[in-house]
């Protein structure tokens, strides 16, 4: 099985530690910078494809990777894609848009060139887009009322749930995201049946309920209000949401030893990456090469900085 990818693991571990643990924190935003180049932010409208401009779909609402600071749209995806704008000498101009559409509207290319929203590859969607090269992997957190669960077990200093202790409960995920297309699988797919992600049907037939919301954070919201028990979402927006919310506490994801012939339990987990509209050789080629110039830790140094961490 696949480990998380080292530098991952260590661009948080004191968040993880903290964090996790809940804290006292205000739902106050976490402050960034953008980084350099051209840059118009926009919550409404995009350039057409194959302009002067570089027209990004995002969802603001996925932090590190992006989020609001006042007005502007900022985060690792959009430092990233700023130096991709210097890089080509192209303006490079943001639109927050529902995650669901993202990659349907830069398959299509004509509002958007470059989706960047800490982005899953996953087969379906190499169908429709290209991808670059995978700039960060990520492990799926449960995030639930302090006290309410006990982790499974440790992975080093990592704790973790197994699936299982998820059975019976009402789950919230942020729509359209890859904790949603885990915990869908997990919840309603038969043996044999075709997946991109998950293990077929670990909470199948357990009782368990998936309820989606527009954000992590309005998931989060639910957990608090009663109306789910927990949330499972990416490691970095968990922590966040952890953080920044009092009450609540976070463990990874885990499977059990035995799945896929594993010999100990492993992590949920995925590949973030930018994608392009399909024939966008020369976009693409410029992101693939300001991820090689920042290799990991420059992106390390990047979600250190939008966690407040630097």
């Amino acid at each position: 099985m696949k480990k998380i990818l080292a530098f991952a693991m260590a661009a948080a571990m004191t968040l993880s530690i903290a964090a996790c643990g809940g804290n006292g924190g205000s739902a106050s935003s976490n402050k960034g910078s953008q980084a350099g180049g051209s840059v118009s932010n926009s919550g409404s409208s995009a350039q057409p494809s194959g302009g002067t401009d570089i027209s990004v779909y995002t969802n603001a609402y996925f932090a590190p990777f992006e989020y609001y600071d006042g007005t502007d749209i900022v985060g690792v995806d959009v430092d990233v894609m700023n130096m991709v704008g210097e890089k080509l000498g192209r303006n490079v101009v943001y639109t927050n848009v529902e995650f669901g559409t993202i990659i349907d509207t830069v398959s299509a290319g004509k509002l958007a060139d470059v989706g960047a929203a800490g982005i899953t590859i996953t087969d379906s969607r190499k169908e429709l887009v290209d991808f670059s090269d995978p700039y960060f992997t990520s492990v799926q957190y449960v995030i639930y009322p302090a006290g309410t669960m006990t982790p499974d077990g440790t992975d080093g200093d990592v704790s973790y749930i197994l699936w299982s202790s998820l059975a019976g409960k009402k789950i919230g995920v942020q729509a359209d995201t890859t904790g949603d297309i885990y915990v869908d699988m997990e919840i309603n797919a038969a043996d044999g049946d075709d997946y991109d992600l998950g293990r077929d049907g670990m909470l199948l037939s357990s009782g368990a309920e998936e309820t989606r919301y527009d954000s992590a954070q309005l998931a989060a919201d639910a957990v608090g209000a009663g109306q789910v028990d927990v949330v499972v979402v990416d490691y970095l927006p968990a922590s966040y949401i952890v953080e920044k919310n009092q009450g609540y506490e976070c463990a990874a994801l885990y499977y059990p030893a035995g799945v896929d012939g594993a010999a100990a339990p492993f992590p949920t987990e995925e590949q973030y990456a930018i994608c392009v509209t399909k024939g966008q050789d020369e976009l693409l080629a410029a992101i693939n090469g300001v991820l090689a110039d920042l290799g990991e830790d420059g992106v390390n140094d990047l979600v250190m900085k939008h966690m407040g961490m630097e």
